[in-house]
């Protein structure tokens, strides 16, 4: 490795949009290091989809936390799309799963491994890798014992630096290089989130994403329950982008084992289901304000009356005597029905993935 006096270290840092990524950057940048972040987009992004959902009326000013965050500690910003190869880690992950279907372990390690790889904005290869992991804040990926094994198997050893937690760790090649101090590295561990929000002060940093981490809908149980139905439905464990990004929208609701429906819940809902009409059968009410539904399989002409009894169940027409309500076929082709809205008794719990 390089040490020349003229030599200059270059890092780049695993950046999410929360605290702890921000602060380790920043930790190490202020060393004279030059750092560039980089954020992987896996396609299970929560903040992303909040975004596109929102009505208008309640839509937050738009951004990208990652992107923010760099912009706010002067760092240069890369997002790199990792979404196919991502799949083998959330279908097949070495480490197994957290508490639901998030690889934690797998994917800090695929992550690390990633940004191994990666040059510079200016074509430069990176000497290290800077990560804001903090021992115990995590179950599955942030412990004592699996520090080490994540340098190992993502196969960047002694590399991969953690300004967070680097006095409870290995020296570092960074550290025994003298690129970085490590007197100006920290020592936090456990979930508290106190030491890092009084370094954010100490450092000028006023505000950043919330929550601190949990970004990912691989966490979250209403997801994870879809997913596993989709992959029952389908008999094989497999996804694409367009099934990550459904599963995040609408009510989900399984009358049978070989269809699905997904019902709009708000404006914002069913203006993005809007524009997977052409790609699924679907139904709207006419005779009532109400959610587009998109139908996920092949229906009876009794499933399809079925079917619009639920649509006609959450449309304004709830109380009314009958809903008239349309369903269209891939071809363009449709029956209206009028219709008794389906009552909440009649409407079991084991069909509902969602509420």
């Amino acid at each position: 490795m390089n040490s020349s006096p003229a030599f200059k270290p270059r890092a780049v840092a695993l950046i999410s949009g929360g605290l702890d990524s921000m602060l380790a950057a920043k930790i190490v940048q202020a060393q004279g290091i030059y750092v560039e972040g980089v954020n992987f987009f896996t396609g299970f992004c929560v903040e992303g989809h909040t975004q596109a959902v929102n009505s208008p009326k309640k839509a937050k000013p738009k951004r990208h936390s990652a992107l923010w965050s760099a912009e706010q500690i002067g760092i240069p910003m890369q997002i790199v799309d990792i979404s196919e190869d991502y799949k083998d880690v959330v279908i097949n992950p070495t480490h197994g799963y957290g508490r639901l279907l998030n690889p934690c372990l797998d994917c800090k390690i695929f992550m690390v491994n990633h940004a191994l790889d990666l040059v510079g904005n200016d074509g430069k290869p990176f000497d290290f890798v800077i990560t804001g992991e903090v021992i115990g804040q995590r179950p599955k990926s942030q412990r004592a014992q699996t520090m080490p094994l994540i340098a190992k198997e993502s196969g960047a050893h002694d590399r991969l630096l953690r300004p967070l937690s680097a006095k409870h760790l290995p020296t570092t090649l960074p550290e025994r290089e003298g690129w970085v101090d490590p007197d100006k590295l920290y020592g936090f561990s456990g979930r508290s989130r106190k030491p890092q929000i009084e370094l954010a002060k100490s450092l000028g940093i006023t505000e950043w994403s919330q929550p601190a981490g949990g970004c990912c809908f691989l966490t979250d149980e209403s997801y994870t329950k879809k997913l596993r139905d989709l992959w029952a439905a389908r008999g094989k464990r497999d996804y694409d982008i367009e099934d990550v990004v459904l599963l995040k929208i609408g009510r989900h609701i399984r009358p049978a084992p070989h269809y699905k429906l997904i019902v709009g819940r708000r404006e914002g809902e069913n203006r993005f289901l809007h524009g997977f009409r052409h790609k699924f059968q679907h139904l709207t009410t006419l005779s009532h304000e109400g959610p587009l539904c998109l139908v996920d399989g092949d229906l009876s002409h009794a499933e399809r009356r079925n079917a619009a009894s639920i649509v006609a169940r959450y449309s304004r027409g709830r109380e009314a005597a009958e809903v008239m309500v349309r369903y269209t076929d891939l071809t363009g082709v449709s029956e209206e029905f009028a219709i008794q809205p389906m009552a909440p008794h009649e409407l079991p719990a084991a069909w509902l993935l969602t509420n």
